[in-house]
């Protein structure tokens, strides 16, 4: 027994020491393991720092992307709104030339038309005034008494005052129908002028459309350049800026030669107003010309009312004329008769003796 319990305190003694063994690897692999779970830990922590590094990064990255698409995005609305701008007030000044343009064609119109009928009235005058000076000639021939001689010669005089009047009247409208022809011949050239503000207002319109088609494509891709901002995409979206100041720079042309297309437009504004004062001017002319021709058509209403009354009063003499000459012709004849008479009486007086 005692060999036994010698033999089992021998097992005892070899388990408690592969035991005691077996509880010195446990514990250094304890060990190992708290180590590593110590360094996992810090690692965890490190990791983790890190990422609240990159989480606060990425939200400053984001943030920073989210103003500056903010201040894109009002500085294209700006753009837009500064072009439709420009593009309303070149329309509003094209539609301001084209009212100007139809004014100066009516008024051109009603020039033309004033002038042939002023030319008509003139003809009619110079008609008239041939008329009375024939009137005048074939009663020069009838006129013997004094007073109608002094008469004659007042109406000669003012017939040739009259003809004089006439003639400045003539040499004025020709004068008024050439400023009227060259006012339509500046009136052509302000519309070819105005054909060319149109194009270049076509031209505008395309470039507007064709900036609105940019401006949404670049809103597109800005856009997209916040998802790819996310995903690191940072080379995409210095392109993009790029390309917005390249739009930017083409905008500031397109305003450029809006500012000068407006220039252009007032210019031709201004020649506008030019002609329209030198229309008003002409107008103003034509009413002087109308009241000399009114005036002058009143003479010679008067002086043919003189030349009637003279031609009267001729025909009043050669009928008193006539008169006499036929009891001239009377008495001749009853003279002749008593001489006849006289003669057969002494003609029996001297057979009677």
């Amino acid at each position: 027994e005692i060999s036994d319990l010698t033999e089992q305190i021998g097992e005892t003694g070899k388990t408690i020491h592969e035991l005691e063994k077996a509880k010195k690897t446990l514990d250094s692999e304890k060990s190992e393991i708290q180590a590593a779970l110590e360094e996992a830990e810090g690692t965890l922590e490190h990791e983790e720092s890190k990422i609240l590094r990159v989480q606060l990064e990425l939200n400053q990255v984001k943030s920073e992307i989210d103003r500056k698409l903010a201040e894109k995005d009002e500085e294209m609305e700006q753009i837009k709104r500064n072009s439709q701008r420009v593009i309303d007030s070149m329309q509003s000044n094209l539609d301001a030339e084209v009212r100007s343009r139809n004014d100066a064609l009516r008024v051109k119109k009603k020039m033309e038309g004033d002038l042939n009928e002023m030319e008509i009235q003139l003809s009619h005058a110079n008609r008239q005034a041939a008329e009375a000076q024939k009137q005048l000639r074939n009663v020069q021939g009838q006129l013997k008494n004094t007073s109608l001689l002094n008469t004659k010669k007042k109406l000669e005089a003012d017939l040739v005052q009259v003809q004089g009047e006439v003639e400045d009247a003539v040499q004025e409208a020709r004068n008024a129908e050439e400023k009227a022809k060259k006012a339509i011949t500046d009136a052509a050239m302000m519309a070819e002028e105005l054909k060319k503000e149109q194009d270049t207002s076509a031209h505008l319109e395309r470039m507007k459309k064709n900036l609105e088609i940019t401006v949404k494509d670049l809103q597109h891709r800005l856009d997209e350049a916040e998802n790819l901002a996310m995903k690191g995409g940072k080379k995409q979206l210095q392109k993009l800026e790029q390309r917005v100041r390249e739009l930017e720079s083409e905008v500031e042309g397109e305003q450029r030669r809006g500012a000068e297309a407006v220039k252009g437009v007032r210019k031709y504004e201004r020649r506008v107003k030019e002609l329209t004062y030198q229309t008003e001017e002409d107008k103003k002319n034509l009413v002087r010309l109308q009241d000399l021709v009114d005036k002058l058509q009143l003479k010679v209403k008067s002086y043919k009312r003189q030349a009637e009354e003279a031609e009267e009063q001729a025909n009043t003499h050669m009928s008193r004329l006539r008169k006499v000459q036929h009891e001239m012709e009377e008495a001749q004849e009853r003279a002749d008769i008593a001489e006849s008479q006289v003669n057969k009486l002494r003609a029996k007086s001297r057979d009677a003796g």
